[in-house]
């Protein structure tokens, strides 16, 4: 870890933690605490284009200025090709070149579709994103994956690429809605349940402090879990092994998420339940840390339960990407701090969910 100070204020020097990422198609530098009003400190091009959404350019429009802006959607049902072509079309009529530089500033919609346009467009431009949400900075911007939905399945179609950085600035959360701050607290708590016993002790006492955007506490947060994804990314880019330990509560929170349409967060929130229940009923993990997840997750304010679709949502589980054949990769708890992963049979994960729900 590294810390420069970026500017004074009468507050005193404003400092920001910077993470370093070595991925195999680039270098990408995590700013957590830098301004969305230094952003022009680390684009390094004239030739701009900004790409991000009708809420961030609603409150943040006059950061833009002097680039080029294209404006796109919100919510998970623009986050597809049909987006991605209308970007492409307008970076052609800007006359966008090689040497143009993306940026995404959002959330991990804008960030995910920003940054497959600008691996794509031309066989590549150089990118980078300023992250608008607690899920985002926690995540969804960190660690170079790049992608889009595809026939209602989640991130079909999709590249590995970092961008050169990440601004992870906290101001820009009291801008959000209650329910997406609390969509982010859904990964900080699996970044901790998969990787730092102490950080999810940690939430637990401090839980209505993040609950209040406390500065200390989220920023305290943001960094254990950047850190925690970061490191695993430095070794394992491309999801060949260790970073498949990130997918925690994803494999049934995808699968929910596809058949009911609640948030990201929430159905991680829901999938972390089922995980951890699995994780019991298998012999790694002590039933009093499935409660402690689960009670957890009830204090952040996510929930638990929920109706579902068992069938839809055991049809996306065999379109899942970690499929293979009858059985899919799954990620477990060996104990709150310990993932690990083992292949499970889609029947067995049938039983389970019809245990639950």
């Amino acid at each position: 870890m590294k810390f420069i100070s970026v500017r004074k204020t009468s507050g005193g020097d404003i400092i920001v933690k910077v993470i370093d990422i070595h991925g195999s198609t680039g270098n990408s530098r995590i700013l957590i605490g830098e301004s969305l009003q230094d952003l022009r400190k680390y684009i390094p091009s004239q030739n701009v284009v900004i790409i991000t959404d009708t809420n961030v350019r609603h409150y943040y429009l006059k950061y833009f200025q002097p680039w080029e802006v294209i404006e796109i959607g919100t919510g998970e049902k623009i986050k597809n090709l049909d987006t991605v072509r209308v970007i492409y079309r307008k970076l052609v009529e800007l006359e966008a070149d090689r040497s143009s530089f993306i940026v995404g500033i959002g959330g991990g919609i804008v960030c995910d579709i920003a940054g497959f346009v600008a691996s794509t467009y031309l066989r590549g431009v150089r990118f980078g994103f300023v992250s608008s949400t607690l899920l985002s900075q926690v995540d969804g911007s960190v660690g170079g994956k790049n992608g889009v939905n595809f026939g209602g399945y989640k991130n079909m179609v999709g590249v590995f690429n970092q961008p050169e950085f990440v601004i992870c600035d906290m101001n820009l959360l009291r801008t959000l809605p209650e329910r997406e701050i609390l969509c982010g607290f859904a990964e900080i708590v699996k970044h901790a349940a998969i990787a730092n016993a102490d950080l999810f002790s940690y939430l637990e006492k401090h839980y209505e402090k993040a609950l209040d955007l406390d500065t200390d506490v989220i920023e305290k947060l943001i960094y254990d879990s950047v850190v925690i994804k970061s490191s695993i990314v430095n070794r394992d880019e491309k999801e060949e092994g260790e970073r498949r330990k990130l997918n925690f509560g994803h494999t049934f929170g995808h699968a929910i998420e596809g058949t009911t349409g609640v948030p990201h967060g929430e159905a991680v929130s829901l999938g972390m339940v089922v995980a951890a229940a699995l994780s019991v009923k298998r012999g790694h993990l002590p039933a009093e840390d499935s409660q402690r997840i689960e009670e957890l997750l009830k204090e952040l304010k996510l929930p638990t339960r929920l109706q579902i679709d068992q069938e839809g949502v055991l049809d996306a589980l065999k379109k899942d990407k970690k499929r293979k054949g009858d059985s899919i990769n799954f990620v477990l708890l060996h104990g709150i701090g310990n993932a690990i992963v083992e292949e499970i049979s889609i029947k067995e994960l049938e039983v389970l969910l019809n245990n639950i729900y």
